[in-house]
């Protein structure tokens, strides 16, 4: 067997047999040493921290036979770049090589602007799968949809890419053009789009007021500006004469993004807890997040939007909230995308992006390929209210008048009122096109209602216990 290892060692690259040379703990399980130690580990594992010989032979032979058999001729530098590259796919669909570009394109990406196609994608079964397109980007305005599956890239089938690979295809120059065919779900022939891309500048937080004093604010991604961005929006909101009656969060689509934004985000809303925590093998993936004093909206009522793709750092805020109880969940079950990816720098143009934790609700949920399932499920469609004639008491001949002493024409105006207030409502197109947000909106104009009926009452039920007990003692 040692005469196997020299001659397998004289026809692989000098890099590979630096590699073998300089470990000083390699495992060989067909040694004499390894053969007489029955009780120990398997002939095919090796103890811990030190390399297992037999499985590092079979590397250098598989990369011997590929550099002198492989049809083309290809060099030691880039088959060791695939086996890094394999190595990392492999674990999970997260972990990934990025190599000058990617690296590149990553910290673009948490800033905010980058080009492309504005979508958000993984692997799936060797398919490339959108978790979600990116708000008015091309793939958005074009309809790609979560959940559908990209086949080919300009007909050439993405079947055998990697992630990378397939993600360098789809950018390209602002203004070219890349035809995408797509597998989506209940259609039984493939989709065919061209979309032209474009650069990509996503705005983390976009709000709008709508009817009954209801905050709207949209999260994209959350980037590094996300939390000051939704602290601005709701000071501007607080300051304002008319009051803010109820906030909705939408979260729905949002792939997720840096972790101290989500962190950030949850903060707005509770001033007490733990909002989520780490754990993993390294000592420095423990970490524990709670929440400061200082909140923007700890007491306006909430509802948070999520759906299938609304991932990772959007889990982590509708988790949290959905824990304290700060917030209802409304929508459908968002992604389960509950790991933590560490960016390791390996030289100062490559890293690698690797799963180092999983991460945990404050009630210790793991949200891993489980998600976030709502407190109210509501799918989507579109709201299509439809107008008909409606007779009343004060449409009929001869009705007998209000006693109330206000004048016919008072009460012809609060009806007018309340007409142009529901007209308003059901005009608004963000309503009128998202029946989910719709849904939403009803909530927490019910909230808004019911909210000073029961504080009056909390505060009655304080004072009867000692009415009562003065009663008593006359």
């Amino acid at each position: 067997m040692p005469g196997l290892l020299s001659l397998s060692l004289k026809r692989i690259s000098p890099f590979v047999l630096g590699l073998l040379l300089t470990q000083p703990a390699l495992s060989d399980s067909n040694s004499e040493s390894s053969e007489q130690q029955t009780s120990g580990p398997s002939a095919d594992t090796a103890p811990q921290g030190r390399l297992p010989l037999r499985e590092l032979r079979n590397f250098t032979e598989i990369f011997e036979r590929i550099r002198s058999s492989y049809v083309e001729e290809v060099d030691d530098k880039t088959l060791l770049e695939y086996a890094i590259n394999g190595m990392l796919t492999s674990l999970d669909p997260h972990s990934v090589y990025l190599q000058p570009e990617a690296f590149s394109d990553l910290q673009e990406s948490t800033s905010g602007k980058f080009g492309g196609l504005g979508i958000e994608v993984g692997m799936e079964d060797g398919l490339i799968r959108v978790v979600t397109p990116i708000d008015d980007t091309p793939a958005q305005k074009a309809g790609i949809k979560s959940g559908d599956l990209i086949v080919t890239l300009d007909g050439e089938a993405v079947m055998g890419m990697n992630l990378s690979d397939a993600v360098d295809r789809m950018r390209g120059e602002p203004g070219s053009e890349i035809t995408l065919e797509i597998r989506r779900a209940n259609e039984k022939e493939l989709l065919t789009f061209t979309l032209e891309r474009a650069e990509i500048k996503v705005a983390s937080v976009r709000t709008e007021t709508l009817s009954g004093g209801i905050g709207y604010v949209r999260i994209t991604q959350f980037q590094e500006k996300t939390g000051p961005e939704l602290n601005k929006a709701i000071n501007q909101w607080t300051s304002a004469p008319e009051p803010l009656n109820g906030l909705i969060l939408d979260l729905r689509n949002n792939p997720g993004g840096v972790l101290d934004a989500a962190v950030e985000v949850t903060d707005v809303f509770i001033d007490d807890g733990l909002i989520v925590y780490t754990q993993g093998r390294a000592a420095n993936s423990e970490l524990r997040f709670s929440a400061t004093e200082q909140t923007s909206a700890a007491d306006i009522p909430v509802v948070v939007l999520i759906n299938g793709g609304s991932a990772s750092a959007s889990e982590i805020v509708a988790g949290a909230l959905q824990d304290h109880q700060r917030a209802v969940i409304v929508g459908t079950r968002s992604f389960g995308k509950g790991s933590v990816q560490s960016v390791l720098p390996i030289t100062e143009e490559k890293a690698i992006k690797l799963t180092t934790a999983r991460y945990f609700t404050p009630n210790g949920r793991s949200i891993q390929a489980q998600g976030i399932k709502p407190d109210i499920w509501v799918e989507q469609s579109e709201v299509t209210p439809y107008e008909r004639r409606v007779y009343k008491e004060s449409d009929l001949h001869g009705h007998l008048k209000n006693q109330d002493g206000r004048p016919q024409s008072d009460n012809d105006n609060a009806q007018a009122k309340d007409q142009a207030e529901d007209k308003t409502i059901s005009s608004n197109e963000l309503l009128k096109q998202d029946f989910q947000l719709y849904e939403a909106h009803t909530l927490l104009r019910g909230v808004t209602i019911l909210s000073p009926q029961m504080a009056k009452q909390k505060a009655e039920s304080k004072t009867e216990p000692k009415t009562t007990a003065a009663q008593n003692d006359q």
